[in-house]
């Protein structure tokens, strides 16, 4: 594939796109590659990495290796999804902590127009097709719902834990931030890249390589052998993630750090969110939310006594359903 250097900087872009997406725990940047026109040549170039690659640097030189890995297009994407992951898993956090009801309405209009983009290239609806959305649906749902583990201090425990991750991080609808979530490895991994604990993330890095080059062979063949079937899981995917990035949240159960036991949240405030506690008391590790559970937006406003700030959220929801409509129409163009 004969590219120019504007076509490395849009696929950068689309990088910064994948890694921002990365960065907060409910949204995935295999769905942003999948819009954008590049996720089955993502799929394809890792799970060439093979033995095979390694001969023909030995026996043909580095140019000759550099063009069978499609060493550019990876240089191009990756350049873009580090720097962003690492840069905006800092935003990501502050606006968590202090403006969840605006990222995750950004985050939901993303995903809807996901639902719509990624869909439309099924090519048959059949009963196999309905059914494999459906569990695809019920399946990321669940995951949606599953309580968040106690962080571990195990080093190696985030080499196990990138290597998971990675693999929900190249599945659209499924966030690999948010597997890290679940596993309780975001806040070790989160805190290693703020302190720059080269250690941990070497470990992490190397998980992730292990797993990324082992389940990109599975998608490959997925993709070549059941593709309609493997698009109607992915909309599925994508479709039962909706409820992680719903911005009206309740927290159901949480975590006391100082003694490790899990509290009803009633137990704790008279509110109904964590994030609003932690902002009006001005603590922010006391708590760890466990469960929590999506509701109508004049509920959340009526428990937390704030407002819901339904405008802005709309606001921002069409926004992120044009960025996605904007991804599609690049992606098409350089397809």
């Amino acid at each position: 594939m004969q590219r120019q250097l504007k076509d490395y900087l849009i696929i950068s872009l689309k990088g910064l796109a994948m890694g921002a997406a990365d960065a907060v725990p409910g949204v995935s940047g295999g769905t942003i590659a999948f819009i954008s026109g590049i996720y089955e040549e993502l799929i394809a170039t890792i799970s060439g990495v093979n033995l095979s690659l390694f001969k023909t640097l030995k026996t043909q030189g580095f140019s000759s290796f550099w063009t069978q890995l499609n060493g550019n297009f990876i240089l191009a994407l990756l350049s873009g999804i580090v720097v962003s992951f690492i840069s905006f898993m800092r935003v990501a956090k502050y606006l968590l902590e202090h403006h969840p009801i605006y990222i995750w309405s950004f985050f939901f209009g993303l995903i809807i127009a996901s639902i719509f983009f990624v869909g439309k290239q099924i090519e048959k609806w059949n009963i196999a097709a309905v059914l494999s959305l459906i569990t695809g649906a019920v399946l990321a749902y669940y995951i949606t719902t599953l309580p968040s583990l106690n962080s571990s201090e195990n080093p190696w425990f985030l080499f196990f834990a990138g290597a998971i991750a990675i693999c929900a991080m190249i599945l659209p609808g499924i966030s690999g931030s948010f597997i890290l979530l679940i596993l309780g490895a975001y806040k070790t991994l989160s805190d290693a890249l703020h302190d720059f604990d080269v250690k941990k993330i070497i470990l992490f890095v190397s998980g992730a390589l292990i797993g990324l080059l082992s389940f990109s062979h599975l998608l490959k063949w997925l993709f070549k052998h059941y593709h309609n079937t493997t698009l109607a899981v992915l909309t599925g995917f994508i479709f039962g993630s909706l409820n992680k990035v719903w911005p009206w949240k309740l927290t159901t159960t949480v975590l006391e750090k100082s003694t490790g036991h899990i509290l009803p949240f009633t137990e704790v405030s008279k509110l109904g969110t964590l994030s609003i506690f932690e902002q009006q008391t001005q603590t922010t590790d006391l708590y760890k939310t466990i469960v929590e559970r999506s509701t109508l937006p004049s509920i959340y406003a009526d428990m937390n006594q704030i407002n819901a700030h339904l405008i802005p959220a709309i606001g921002l929801m069409i926004a992120g359903f044009l960025t996605i409509f904007i991804l599609e129409r690049v992606g098409t163009k350089r397809s």
